[in-house]
């Protein structure tokens, strides 16, 4: 074993048609498996509502927000960044909690970009 240090993230997006949440996860895994990164057993989360749901009401979200507490995951990875919190003033709540955690937040939509900082080598 070389001792490289893993990237571990969790794959997190709100579903807003119901029925559609085993669909979400996929290209959020192929995004974090292009980079070498691994998703943890359980790390692959969504929510089932519209966008602009109040963070506090997204078990999922909770989830994920548990999981970094614990220290399993190094990041997240979204849709858009809309999927983590939809209006301005949430979404500077959770910037703040994810970057005081260290934890760096990449939106494959390619008209959003990645916030805090990605862990250094993970781009090939």
């Amino acid at each position: 074993m070389s001792g490289a240090a893993v990237t571990a993230v969790a794959l997190y997006a709100v579903v807003p048609v119901p029925g559609a949440e085993d669909l979400v996860p996929a290209p959020l895994a192929s995004h974090a498996e292009s980079r070498g990164w691994v998703v943890p057993a359980g790390c692959a989360v969504t929510d089932a509502g519209p966008l602009d749901q109040e963070t506090g009401l997204r078990t999922g979200w909770t989830r994920i927000r548990d999981t970094a507490c614990a220290g399993r995951i190094n990041g997240i990875v979204v849709p858009a960044l809309a999927h983590i919190a939809y209006h301005w003033n949430d979404w500077t709540v959770e910037q703040s909690w994810l970057s005081r955690r260290g934890l760096f937040v990449i939106a494959t939509d390619p008209t959003d970009q990645a916030v805090l900082p990605e862990p250094q080598g993970s781009r090939p």
